[in-house]
């Protein structure tokens, strides 16, 4: 396939018939237009124009995803797009304003036509401002997103210039050994930039930073690496319309890295220099100059490690690098919680300002959720909702007092018990069993519930031998206290005697062996009770025969909440289905699937 044609370009500030004017004559076609800079006009009296574009009176030609959200109107035009309704979840590919256009919101990752783009929109700012600024936990998102296997093609940031302040958000140091004669006046002092962006750059490595400026051109000749075997090359664009007729507008056709070979990645341009920033680095030149090494930027700045001592000796919070990334450069010396379950909490979207201290400043204008999520489903985003027994019975989706439970899902009820179809199958017949009481385990419940738990699990297991399956049990029992659900996966009775094997392999790989007891009687599971650690989360699964495998997960344990989902799918040779959002169906689909089992399941069916 023919590598993608992208266009590039500078401040727009509204003007968009001249930006649009210029795109039609630019020999395409061109599959996307990617601006950087301020995209909002200046002046009130540019509003009318733009209106034309946003309010569809006029055609924008061509994809166009913008990061410099502020400006005039920029409030109104991006509050109606935040609200949208089409523009809920994670849009990091971004948030659609109208057609052919898209805000690329704070930070984020997508892939464009093969290409890996990641982003920082908008200017630094320690505010809370809704529009217009970029934060810290943008910034801490940027870090954890670099440490993701692959290549990144292009990085987009902003640069504000003005001889004013000499605020800078190019990368502090770029113009380090480059030529002279190539870079733009005032602009070569290397005290001039933004530390941030630099370290940033330095962890990211793209093969293209792209950034605008306010009526500056500058092409950087490529420069190495620290650490990787490709160049980078930084490229400023000026405003569109610029009184000093400075280049506004770049077309670039890369391939993306990872349809590339190794040789093709590796090349060098003749006019390559060595990485900018390292230099700046090493001489500690100018004021801003950063004072540290490349390779100690990741281990001693971020991820708020730099705190207080008396936080850091109490280990107070989370590590934003572990939640975010499942790692943590200072592994055992970090002064920080690596929480398992926030990591999976953070996964399904919750804000991490939430999960550390329980609440987000940002309330209705964070674009992550205020509330714990159950796997495949939700409670409410709104922001504080409480973790006690009646708000969480209103909000859990698991709750059949819950105006939000999915009743069409739901194919038994008992007196303790009632079972249902997950969001998002492994396999046809996948079955949740879930306690009516709002509880965190199944393993704590009274001697009448785990009897008539027992009495359920027989009758699943009589109904898949009679289909030639087998059936396996797990839970993951979360110390966060969600609302307890056993899963219920049935498997072809020839793969039954390699379920306890590959488990144990999946243990072994991640450093640890399973703890094993017989479950006759439940035997097994009253054990489990009665040595439950409730400030530790903890795994087991019921493999058949009746041998229970359980590890009790320990605080700073890399443990993927997933475990038992992801061992399953590669004992049945379905590693995409692993993740349980590649298995979702429609409401129609979901509705067919459990008429049909209960159907089947009837004659069976303890509750009936």
């Amino acid at each position: 396939m023919a590598a993608p044609r992208i266009l590039l370009c500078g401040d727009v500030v509204g003007r968009l018939n001249q930006l649009f004017k210029r795109v039609n004559k630019s020999a395409g076609p061109f599959d996307a237009l990617l601006c950087v800079g301020q995209f909002f006009p200046d002046s009130p009296e540019q509003l009318e124009e733009f209106n034309e574009y946003i309010e569809g009176r006029l055609r924008i030609p061509i994809a166009t995803y913008f990061i410099g959200d502020f400006g005039v109107g920029s409030v109104k035009v991006l509050s109606a797009a935040a609200k949208d309704s089409a523009n809920l979840g994670f849009k990091m590919d971004g948030l659609k304003v109208c057609e052919n256009l898209f805000w690329l919101r704070g930070s984020g990752k997508f892939l464009l036509h093969g290409l890996s783009v990641v982003y920082l929109s908008g200017r630094r700012s320690a505010s809370s401002q809704q529009f217009g600024t970029y934060s810290q936990d943008d910034v801490d998102s940027l870090r954890a997103l670099s440490e993701e296997p692959g290549i990144v093609d292009i990085f987009l940031t902003y640069y504000l210039f003005t001889l004013l302040d000499f605020t800078n958000e190019w990368p502090s140091g770029v113009t380090n050994g480059s030529a002279a004669s190539g870079v733009p006046p005032g602009m070569a002092d290397p005290s001039i930039g933004d530390s941030t962006i630099t370290e940033l750059v330095t962890e990211i490595k793209p093969r293209y930073h792209i950034a605008g400026t306010n009526g500056v051109y500058y092409d950087r000749e490529p420069y190495s690496n620290v650490g990787a075997v490709h160049v980078t090359r930084f490229l400023a664009l000026a405003g569109v319309g610029n009184k000093d007729k400075q280049k506004f507008i770049h077309a670039l056709s890369p391939t993306p890295a990872s349809k590339m070979s190794t040789a093709e990645i590796s090349a060098k341009p003749p006019n390559s220099t060595s990485c900018p920033y390292s230099s700046a680095e090493e001489t500690g030149s100018g004021n801003g100059a950063i004072k540290r090494s490349v390779d100690s930027v990741s281990d001693t700045q971020n991820w708020r490690y730099d705190a207080p001592q008396k936080r850091q000796k109490h280990g107070d919070g989370l590590c934003f690098k572990f939640v975010s990334s499942g790692s943590c450069p200072r592994g055992d010396n970090c002064h920080y919680r690596h929480d398992a379950d926030a990591r999976e909490q953070s996964g399904r979207g919750v804000c991490f300002d939430f999960l550390n201290k329980g609440k987000c400043e940002r309330g209705p204008d964070c674009k992550f959720k205020h509330s714990l999520q159950e796997e495949g489903k939700g409670f409410s985003g709104r922001s504080g909702s409480g973790t006690g027994g009646s708000n969480r019975s209103k909000e859990c989706w698991f709750c059949l007092s819950s105006p939000s439970v999915e009743s069409h899902l739901i194919t038994s009820i008992g007196e303790f018990w009632y079972c249902a179809l997950p969001k998002g199958p492994l396999v046809e017949d996948h079955v949740l069993i879930i306690p009516i009481e709002h509880v965190s385990n199944t393993l704590s419940l009274p001697p009448e519930c785990d009897k008539d738990l027992h009495t359920l699990q027989t009758s699943l297991q009589s109904y898949f031998r009679g289909q030639g399956k087998e059936v396996v049990f797990f839970e993951w029992v979360s110390k966060r206290g969600t609302h307890a659900n056993l899963q219920v996966v049935p498997i072809p009775s020839s793969r039954a005697s390699s379920v306890e094997q590959i488990f144990n392999l999946a243990a072994k790989k991640l450093g640890f062996t399973f703890s094993t007891v017989k479950n006759d009687n439940n035997s097994g599971r009253k054990l489990l009770a009665m040595h439950l650690d409730r400030s530790r989360s903890l795994f087991y699964v019921e493999v058949p025969g009746g041998t229970i495998l359980s590890h009790v997960v320990e605080e700073t344990e890399k443990f993927p909440a997933q475990f038992g989902r992801e061992v399953l799918a590669g004992l049945l040779n379905m590693a995409d289905k692993a993740d349980w959002r590649n298995c979702q169906l429609s409401k129609d689909e979901e509705t067919q699937m459990a008429d049909n089992f209960k159907s089947r399941f009837k004659e069976y069916d303890p509750n009936c």
